[in-house]
């Protein structure tokens, strides 16, 4: 048998997988990876706990599987995205905690590239909107920061790396400083045209070019783990950031293929082939992950609470003890009752960008109870992703008249069946779900198994995803706009 091993390095925890050469998930094993808030809008890693977790999870995960590394073919890697990580390239010891994709501290210096005039150019090259999320004011902020950092960085001894990048450091002991196009494409110095990191834009934030790794196609060789780290030198053959390579692992191959995560956000991507599109509607334009040296694209745009607002009704409202309790308790009624849940805890991301925004609920009546606070937090989820989805089909039809078929779906709160079909109703299409719903990571396999031949092609890999079950939308079109406009009329009162 032939076997895969994805490392699924997440913001919470760090996961591997194997996989048989199928695609089905043999074993897997999981750890938790500690949080850090040293100030309001900080959030921090530890580097060496990120290695340390990733690490042991695959040990343990082929020790469940029952195999020993010299039955696998190659390694995937799958990261959370825009997390920054510096380190010495003498000692290989992290010169700062990892600053997470969550940290807001270097807002000020986007402020300043707002200020100067740069955010048409960083958004022409890099597709992206100017904004603290993204790798390279994180970068500048530890240059700037940390004593004799800009000194030892100036003298080329200094490494870059998002996730990914330092896992392989770890991973070859110090011989791969790589990372791929798709993880590249989130930390604002890419050019996604050229598929090379833009020296005019490292320069406006005074980053030196020998900080930054080669950047390779995401399924290609990457080089080969030292055989001290599981016993056998193994390939690593796939790279890609998280939701580009949930986006893969969908099988969405085409332009056109829209896929959303739903997660403690929801993160929706739409394949947009080797078309760099500009979005109209308030979405950033990203690589997607590539077979080849060919850019491809992706449109993308992120819901800040998605699962997240079943933890609210668990651990704010008190209002269920498990997660699981949820759709019981949204059905026990047969509608919301006309209350509209606006879970803008955090502000409204995508297609909204309205960070000052909070969380609102809307039409309560004396008649109101939890049980409709239950179903319109949890229709919260599909109303959010409806108006990303309605956004992306805007520009799909301004680009080439198209539309959007289905919607593939994942994530922990896809298996929630109540919520997939009101999805499919508010949307009028079908929505999808896989029988492996570990697409981040399956991705990552994918990608690894087509750079070293156990798999031949996309078309094969077509073949193997499996639908688990289809949900048809079944709501009149006319009651669909009535809910839709309850909806943005309560955003409206949410960001005012």
């Amino acid at each position: 048998m032939t076997y895969l091993l994805a490392l699924d390095q997440g913001t919470s925890s760090s996961r591997s997988i194997v996989f048989d050469a199928q695609g089905r998930t043999v074993a897997h094993a999981q750890l938790e990876l500690p949080q850090m808030y040293p100030q309001p809008g900080w959030v921090e890693h530890d580097p060496l706990e990120i290695w340390r977790t990733q690490v042991s999870t695959a040990r343990e995960a082929l020790l469940k599987a029952g195999i020993t590394a010299a039955q696998v073919s190659a390694i995937g890697i799958t990261n959370q995205r825009e997390t920054t990580v510096v380190w010495n390239r003498l000692t290989g010891a992290p010169i700062h905690h990892a600053i997470v994709w969550q940290d807001r501290r270097a807002e000020p210096t986007c402020v300043e590239l707002r200020e100067r005039g740069l955010a048409g150019t960083i958004q022409a090259k890099t597709g992206l909107l100017v904004d603290a999320y993204f790798s390279g004011t994180k970068l500048k902020w530890i240059l700037d920061n940390v004593a004799g950092a800009r000194g030892l960085a100036d003298a080329g001894e200094l490494a870059f790396g998002t996730v990914d990048c330092w896992l392989m450091w770890q991973l070859t002991k110090g011989k791969v400083h790589a990372t791929d196009v798709s993880n590249a494409s989130r930390t604002m110095l890419f050019n996604v045209h050229t598929n090379t990191w833009d020296a005019d834009l490292l320069k406006e934030l005074g980053i030196p070019a020998s900080m930054m790794p080669k950047v390779q196609p995401s399924s290609s060789l990457f080089g080969e783990i030292h055989p001290d780290v599981l016993g056998h030198p193994v390939r690593i053959g796939g790279v890609a950031g998280d939701q580009q390579s949930a986006l893969f692992g969908q099988a969405c191959f085409k332009a056109g293929m829209v896929k959303n995560t739903y997660g403690t956000g929801c993160f929706m991507l739409m394949h947009t082939g080797s078309e760099f599109q500009t979005s109209g509607n308030g979405l950033i334009t990203t690589s997607a992950a590539q077979v080849s040296l060919t850019p491809e694209f992706a449109i993308e745009g992120s819901v800040f609470v998605g699962g997240a607002v079943v933890q609210w009704l668990r651990d704010g409202l008190h209002a269920i003890k498990t997660s699981d309790e949820v759709q019981a308790l949204a059905e026990s009624v047969p509608d919301s009752g006309g209350v509209v849940v606006v879970p803008a805890f955090t502000g409204l991301g995508a297609p909204y960008w309205k960070p000052d925004a909070r969380g609102t609920i809307t039409g309560l009546t004396r008649g109101s109870t939890v049980a409709h606070i239950a179903r319109a937090a949890l229709e919260s989820i599909a109303f959010q992703s409806a108006a990303l989805l309605n956004a992306m089909g805007r520009d799909l039809s301004a680009a080439n008249g198209a539309a959007v078929r289905e919607l593939r779906v994942d994530g922990g709160a896809s298996g929630n069946d109540f919520l997939m079909q009101f999805q499919a109703d508010l949307l009028g299409i079908p929505v999808v779900r896989p029988e492996t719903t570990e697409t981040t990571a399956l991705g990552a396999a994918y990608l690894a198994g087509l750079s070293t031949g156990v798999f031949h092609s996309c078309e094969q890999l077509s073949q193997l995803w499996q639908v688990e079950r289809k949900f048809e939308p079944n709501l009149p079109s006319a009651r669909v706009a009535e809910r839709m406009l309850q909806w943005e009329h309560a955003v409206a009162q949410a960001t005012h």
